[in-house]
């Protein structure tokens, strides 16, 4: 490992930084594809060159397979060949009694098709109810792609500790599990970290901003009002709830501004760089809107923090409760306050 790469499996590296996906999807306004690919190779330029998309992310393998195939046309094959592409296979809720190989053989070759490769980096898979035990059968169909060649790696998205123990005594050689880490949340110390050190299995790390909440525009702010612009700030806002309330939140706020004052960074990334720095973390997973944004987040791979800004931002944390259970143990439960923010079906319909 170096401070910018990681070796996530024998001979597969990583950036430490991975350009997110779930911003180009829509859901954060309309997207010129045009300047999307431009943006994605702009990532690709100050060193970001993992990329995070999703099977129910509307569009957005497509646009990185167009920015795969820009860099081939442009720079040549090696070029490409540097970009790594982490996609995630979600079955829909609605799906997942009846779950079969077909079905699951089906969403990869489509991303296969969409990004414009022959084989898909990583496949982080997501499985809705724990009660419906098709997951094993499902991870053991992925397995049989990676075998065949389809798949270089698989991961998980947003397993508990009890499933990942299950899954990896069912003989799956998971090589990551995307999850939520952030100076707010640190669910993934509550046992996870622990099992994933015995198996050497690590972590991509999403939420490190809180949806844009870690960020210099929401220090000396007022507590928002709900409805709040976006689902993303929804869904953060219950977090910073959780973690303690507004004003520990613009405590904490404080803390990172005058750490970041320190290294010539902003708040987002002094938050990213504390999640690189936890154990087990193999890159924090971040959004860019434009070129200015990617460039921003590259500094997170420059900057390590002292022992003493380390201190200061535990002591911010250990004031409050912290947020309660697993790995994404409160998303699970539909009938409450995170769970039901949640969409369920998202590939129902896709093509």
């Amino acid at each position: 490992m170096t401070a910018k790469t990681f070796e996530l499996s024998p001979g597969y590296h990583i950036s430490r930084v991975i350009r997110g996906g779930w911003q180009l999807a829509g859901g954060h306004g309309a997207i010129d594809r045009t300047q999307a690919v431009t943006d994605l190779i702009a990532a690709f330029d100050v060193g970001i060159r993992t990329y995070d998309c999703a099977d129910i992310y509307t569009g957005v393998e497509e646009l990185i397979g167009e920015a795969r195939e820009r860099l081939r046309n442009e720079r040549g094959a090696e070029a490409a060949g540097a970009m790594k592409v982490h996609t995630k296979l979600v079955p829909d809720l609605e799906k997942l009694a009846s779950i079969n190989r077909d079905y699951i053989r089906g969403i990869v070759d489509k991303s296969l098709r969409k990004l414009k490769t022959e084989q898909l980096d990583l496949v982080q898979f997501h499985w809705w109810d724990y009660s419906l035990s098709g997951y094993l059968d499902a991870l053991g169909w992925l397995d049989e792609m990676r075998r065949e060649g389809k798949v270089r790696n698989v991961g998980t998205t947003n397993f508990d500790t009890p499933h990942i123990a299950e899954i990896l005594t069912a003989g799956i050689p998971l090589v990551s599990q995307q999850l939520q880490y952030s100076v707010l949340d640190q669910r993934p110390t509550h046992g996870l970290a622990q099992l994933a050190a015995k198996n050497d299995v690590k972590f991509l790390c999403y939420g490190s901003v809180a949806g844009g909440f870690l960020s210099d525009k929401w220090l000396g702010q007022p507590e928002p009002d709900m409805p709040l612009e976006n689902r993303s700030l929804v869904k953060y806002k219950l977090i910073i709830d959780d973690f303690g309330g507004w004003e520990l939140f613009q405590s904490l706020l404080g803390t990172l501004k005058a750490i970041g004052n320190r290294y010539g960074v902003d708040i987002a990334t002094i938050a990213s760089t504390w999640v690189l720095e936890q154990p087990q973390v193999a890159a924090v997973i971040v959004g860019a809107r434009n070129k200015a944004h990617a460039l921003a987040n590259a500094k997170i791979m420059d900057i390590v923090l002292s022992d003493e800004d380390r201190r200061q931002i535990s002591g911010i944390i250990a004031q409050g409760p912290g947020l309660e259970g697993d790995v994404y143990t409160l998303e699970r439960d539909r009938t409450g306050r995170h769970g039901s923010i949640m969409h369920y079906n998202l590939n129902a319909g896709k093509v």
